[in-house]
């Protein structure tokens, strides 16, 4: 199969924070839409987005706490969302598109990690319908309000390689396994982005999925001290091991993704340490991108199951 997966020599890297990639970018004038917003990666890329100009809107699952996290921080408006819920989700979709504002940057951030067995709507597997589902309804509800040339930015992470889509057992029926639901979710927020881009770009619509790197934020918060040993996160004393980003440095391929005019003409790749992403090393490394999550068949096969699914297709 022939893949677009190829590094294009950026500049930046692993080490590279959300404001250098936007040194002297100016999004006066451009709003922006970002899930989680107001935690962890997601508050670093809310940070850096309205410092260069941008107006970003955060929907938020616990208002309460986005309020108390973003309190201080200009040209911000938070709003209720649960992607869990796609009753909730229809509804701040719905009062947006009113709003008669244009989406230029969705990114899609917010998302659940190795969670306790929990089934959400109609018992789907939640950090399926969570990290997916939730946002394949959100996009496809917010689609009359994109602009000719926004970008959508699926946060998916190296957790895909734990495996792909199980069409046949998607919510994990005949047997939970934490991680591998995980995994599911994250090549699913992939192959999202690959069809996404395929339905949209005639429109100038692009769409992109990441791998932000390897942070201790909230998202680790159902893991105990030994897994997080055995992930390679801490060490036995309980510290971050090396190779860690930061933040301001996981939140860099997100804001790369949503405004890098490097990306121009490009779109339904994955990318990491804010370059693209090659294709995943044969001996299994667990570094690029697996093949069945950039797979074009798989991607149109999840798209027709999702919009079954949520009832949703903006295409």
């Amino acid at each position: 199969m022939t893949t677009a997966q190829h590094k294009i020599g950026s500049g930046f890297g692993a080490t590279t924070t959300a404001a250098e990639v936007l040194a002297g970018v100016d999004l006066t004038g451009k709003l922006a839409i970002v899930t989680g917003g107001y935690s962890g990666i997601g508050l670093e890329t809310t940070r850096a987005l309205t410092a260069a100009g941008a107006h970003v809107v955060v929907p938020a699952r616990r208002r309460a706490t986005a309020e108390q996290a973003l309190q201080g921080l200009g040209n911000v408006e938070i709003d209720q969302l649960d992607l869990g819920d796609l009753e909730n989700v229809r509804a701040f979709a719905e009062r947006f598109v009113a709003s008669g504002r244009g989406i230029d940057i969705l990114i899609g951030s917010a998302g659940i990690m190795a969670v306790p067995e929990t089934r959400v709507g109609p018992g789907w597997e939640a950090q399926f319908a969570t990290n997916h589902l939730g946002h394949f309804a959100l996009v496809n509800r917010l689609w009359p309000a994109f602009t000719p040339g926004a970008r959508v930015v699926s946060v998916s992470s190296r957790g895909h390689h734990y495996g792909p889509v199980r069409f046949d057992d998607l919510n994990f029926e005949r047997g939970y396994d934490k991680w591998l639901a995980y995994g599911q979710a994250k090549t699913a927020n992939v192959l999202f982005a690959v069809e996404l881009d395929r339905l949209a770009r005639d429109r100038g619509v692009r769409a992109f999925a990441l791998h932000p790197g390897r942070i201790l934020t909230e998202l680790v918060r159902h893991l105990d001290r030994q897994e997080l040993v055995d992930a390679g996160m801490v060490d036995e004393s309980g510290r971050v091991t090396g190779g860690a980003k930061t933040p301001e440095q996981g939140a860099a391929t997100q804001v790369w993704a949503a405004t890098s005019p490097q990306l121009d003409g490009l779109g339904g790749v994955y990318l990491e340490d804010c370059d693209i992403a090659g294709p995943a090393p044969a001996d299994g490394t667990r570094t690029g991108v697996k093949d069945y999550a950039v797979d074009p068949a798989l991607a149109r096969r999840l798209w027709t199951v999702s919009a079954e699914l949520t009832g949703v297709n903006a295409f």
